[in-house]
């Protein structure tokens, strides 16, 4: 069954509630966990279910991830899978961008069905992060014998009115409402006793069952689905599949986090650091760009509950609960806590550094006895000597000189340059 599948990635949104972080990039390239992208999560759900036919579908800034794709997922000849890009295109029939994410995947049906034997259609989400094996929700597909088959896990009051909520009968989906905010809908939509019964060591707050937005079709049902003008999967496509098709409800309880805004990116960040984190990737088998780097080195320095990846030079630095990605310098005497630095593209010359500390321009990486706390540090940023970055105002949403506050947390953005003795 998995070699009769394709999975279809929707990566096409612009991304604005991770901005910056999506400034010059698409959502599906931002950097996690210090060396891999949110994008590898998906693929490599999808590889480790056997699951190697896989496009990624986007349009905005789409460069860095077709790199980032290129270079990490490449195949030999005597294979037949393969993990390829469809940018949004104008054609004959269609000259406008994604309208949805059932509108992209319309404007992709001749691309998905060209593949020979195609059966079987998985849509995946690029921005969350969870791991999950495909080929048990496969099996209960198979075992309902439903024409689609969608993906939920118990929620709490808080996150419910940000998700599609469902009730299950029998296995099958009843009732579906995309981000219900009225208490009454939410009322009539909890399933408290089922959660209790399936899952009896959940959190007692769980009380609805929300889509992940992680779906499965026969071809069939997905192309007559799209016949006509719907835009979205969760606000029109799945509420009007519960009346006419057998739409099942595969129930998961692992860990699964959309990482669609700063805080949410930054928190889930910050718990890879823990000494028992709840996504492990020393424990899940995630695939990314190998980079052949060297090993980090580290002098007098003390870390508590955090990453380091490789490539890296610490001088005499102080982490806490910290995150960071490859090829990162931090000076003499830097202190970061609760914090995310990506780290470099590429490693500095000496003859760069000289020609720019000429100009004034600091080297990439943190300079000497700068702080950091609660902040996110893009790609190739430079910070200077003594700097503070702290949120010093105790701001929630502000647009500075080279850096931006959201949700608290202070972003300084790629290629960004703070000068000595800069306080945020």
């Amino acid at each position: 069954m998995m070699q009769s599948t394709i999975c279809l990635i929707l990566g096409g949104g612009q991304g604005k509630r991770l901005f910056p972080l999506t400034k010059d990039r698409s959502k599906p390239a931002v950097p996690i966990g210090g060396k891999f992208r949110l994008i590898d999560i998906p693929i490599s759900n999808s590889l480790n279910s056997g699951v190697n036919k896989i496009l990624i579908l986007t349009q905005f800034n789409s460069a860095s991830l077709n790199q980032h794709v290129n270079q990490a997922y490449r195949f030999d000849n005597f294979h037949d899978g393969f993990v390829d890009i469809l940018a949004a295109e104008q054609t004959q029939e269609n000259s406008g961008w994604y309208q949805g994410t059932a509108d992209a995947v319309r404007k992709n049906i001749k691309h998905f069905t060209s593949f020979k034997g195609v059966k079987h259609v998985l849509i995946l989400s690029g921005d969350q992060i969870y791991t999950m094996d495909f080929r048990q929700m496969f099996r209960y597909h198979t075992e309902t014998k439903s024409d689609l088959t969608v993906s939920v896990l118990p929620c709490n009051r808080q996150d419910a009115s940000g998700f599609g909520l469902v009730r299950l009968d029998g296995g099958m989906i009843t009732d579906f409402v995309e981000k219900p905010t009225e208490d009454a809908v939410l009322e009539s939509l909890k399933s408290t006793e089922f959660i209790r019964k399936t899952f009896p060591q959940i959190d007692r707050e769980k009380h609805w069952l929300a889509s992940m937005g992680i779906y499965l079709f026969n071809v069939e049902t997905l192309l007559e689905l799209l016949e006509n003008d719907t835009k979205d999967f969760g606000k029109e496509v799945i509420p009007s599949a519960i009346k006419t098709k057998r739409v099942g409800g595969y129930l998961f309880d692992g860990y699964w986090e959309d990482v669609g805004t700063i805080h949410s990116f930054w928190k889930a960040n910050l718990e890879f650091a823990q000494r028992k984190p709840s996504f492990d990737f020393y424990q899940n088998q995630i695939y990314t760009h190998a980079r052949h780097l060297p090993s980090s080195r580290f002098d007098g320095c003390k870390i508590d509950e955090s990453m380091v990846c490789e490539g890296s030079i610490l001088d005499h630095s102080t982490l806490s609960r910290t995150v960071v990605g490859v090829r990162s310098i931090l000076q003499k005497g830097v202190v970061v806590e609760s914090s995310i630095i990506m780290g470099s593209d590429d490693f500095e010359s000496e003859s760069d550094r000289a020609h720019n500390r000429e100009k004034g321009i600091p080297d990439v990486g943190i300079g000497e006895n700068t702080l950091i706390k609660n902040a996110i540090i893009d790609k190739n940023a430079r910070i200077g000597k003594n700097c503070k970055i702290y949120n010093k105002n105790q701001l929630d949403f502000f647009d500075g000189p080279n850096y931006y506050i959201r949700d608290h947390i202070v972003i300084i953005p790629k290629n960004a340059t703070l000068p000595d003795g800069s306080e945020v």
